[in-house]
């Protein structure tokens, strides 16, 4: 029975984005449309996002004194997203990124978020002006962790809740001196409610109240509730485990397609030879030589999460044996100078560009052989994602969404013609450096590779599936 569908998150594309949350809260609502679900995504109206936007919007909601300052929201159909926008030019009209002015984080983004979570609660109670009012709330994160919380101190309500993690690392922590500011009953700073470690955490709370927990893969739902990947909140979730799922993450296959009009380099299944003037393309955008072996792309963040220290020592051996390696992305200092630094060892087979560039992005998945995505933790992923639509094979950890989307060329799965890269596992220099050996190997056997390339581009990497489950967990609560 479809319904109504309130998404409060800090990010969504194509308007802001950070990280991947930014991709599912803007693919969501498209995804749940022809399953007949009305979704509206409420999000920060940060400094210059309405005049992005240059459409005409109208007020649907009011608060003068939100937090420290007047507010409204604002309802806008714009990127084919039905938005509301929090306006609230004391928390998000300021410089910078939404969570911090480009050095160190907004002092005050317990408020900030806190204010975004108290108006989706708000909003989930009473609608707006216009009369729309949600069956469900969906939360995202913990910028949107106290809505939940917020629409359950409120007293009985007939919405429902969801909360989704995208990424556990990251928790909301303040004071517990701030819980009066942030409208939040002393008497739920306990253990089982906001306490965490003697602060509070947004995103605790959003998991303690909310009806049901979502994550953005299978593996991670599993992961989450053991020491080593739960980050202090395992047994917070191990505690609901009958009300957590895993979801995985879909990408836009419209703007993610490899076949199609404007690409600088389509190809398909059926039709390798673009994929090789791509290649080739590529090699002379970074001013390479000749590669005989597979070429290695990294685009990411360059931190120790995502795996970039073991991509810098085991490298050498991958590059000795003919490969070759293009990398885009930013991050950790010193992991910055390592890629230079090979770079500089290897520079007819090692190109490094630091900082993002998404048309470059795109070009690289359209000229590599494979792309390295050695994280040592992973929720979900969207890099191994586009890797198999575009026939460039992703090399992953066995970790979250990665273990859950890549299968491995085992002798097995090479036989079935199903496998679609390769995994690894423990995450460390040896394991990825026997895969890389492998890799070697495989590339070199031009019908194997070209087998596998052709099951990765079959691959359901898009929203159908995931939507449908969304639509059905949805579905379930209001049952």
């Amino acid at each position: 029975m479809p319904g109504r569908v309130l998404s409060v998150a800090s990010e969504c594309v194509p308007l802001v984005k950070t990280g991947g949350l930014a991709d599912v809260v803007g693919a969501l609502p498209k995804a749940l449309a022809p399953l007949g679900w009305d979704m509206r995504v409420l999000i920060p109206a940060y400094r210059g996002l309405a005049a992005k936007l240059g459409r005409k919007t109208r007020t649907v909601w009011s608060d003068p004194a939100l937090f420290g300052g007047p507010a409204t929201v604002e309802a806008v159909e714009a990127q084919g997203l039905s938005l509301l926008l929090l306006d609230a030019p004391h928390l998000y009209d300021r410089p910078g990124g939404p969570y911090s002015d480009g050095g160190h984080d907004f002092p005050d983004n317990p408020e900030r978020f806190a204010a975004l979570s108290w108006v989706a609660a708000s909003l989930a109670r009473g609608g707006g002006t216009d009369g729309w009012v949600p069956d469900i709330l969906h939360a995202h994160d913990w910028q949107a962790g106290f809505a939940p919380a917020y629409l359950r101190f409120g007293g009985a309500a007939p919405v429902k809740s969801v909360i989704t993690i995208h990424n556990i690392a990251f928790q909301g922590h303040a004071s517990p001196e701030r819980l009066a500011a942030l409208r939040l009953p002393l008497h739920e700073f306990h253990a089982g409610s906001l306490e965490y470690y003697g602060n509070l955490s947004s995103l605790k709370a959003g998991l303690v109240h909310a009806d049901r927990i979502t994550t953005v893969s299978p593996t991670y739902a599993e992961e989450l509730m053991r020491p080593e990947f739960g980050m202090g909140l395992q047994g917070v979730i191990a505690a609901r485990a009958e009300v957590v799922s895993g979801i995985l993450n879909g990408v836009d296959t419209e703007l993610w397609d490899p076949a199609a009009p404007g690409q600088a380099h389509p190809y398909s299944v059926q039709n390798r030879k673009p994929k090789a003037e791509a290649r080739a393309a590529l090699l002379a955008e970074f001013g390479l030589g000749p590669v005989e072996g597979p070429l290695a792309i990294v685009i990411s963040r360059l931190t120790a999460q995502k795996g970039i220290d073991l991509i810098a020592a085991a490298a050498p051996e991958f590059l000795a044996g003919g490969g070759g390696l293009v990398v885009l992305g930013s991050g950790d200092p010193g992991l910055e100078h390592a890629m230079r630094g090979l770079a500089a060892a290897w520079p007819d087979r090692v190109g490094v560009k630091i900082g993002y560039d998404e048309a470059l992005g795109h070009r690289m998945f359209a000229g590599g052989d494979v792309v390295l995505v050695p994280s040592r933790f992973e929720p979900c992923g969207l890099t191994q994602l586009y890797g198999l639509r575009y026939g460039t094979l992703p090399v992953v950890a066995a970790t979250g969404g990665l273990a859950d989307t890549v299968v491995h060329a085992n002798t097995m799965a090479l036989a079935a013609g199903t496998a679609t890269g390769l995994t690894f596992h423990p995450t460390d220099v040896l394991a990825l450096t026997q895969t890389l050996r492998r890799c070697l190997a495989l590339f070199a056997d031009r019908p194997t590779w070209a087998r596998m390339q052709r099951a990765a581009m079959k691959s359901p990497v898009g929203w159908e599936t995931s939507s449908r489950t969304y639509a059905a967990l949805y579905a379930d609560l209001l049952t």
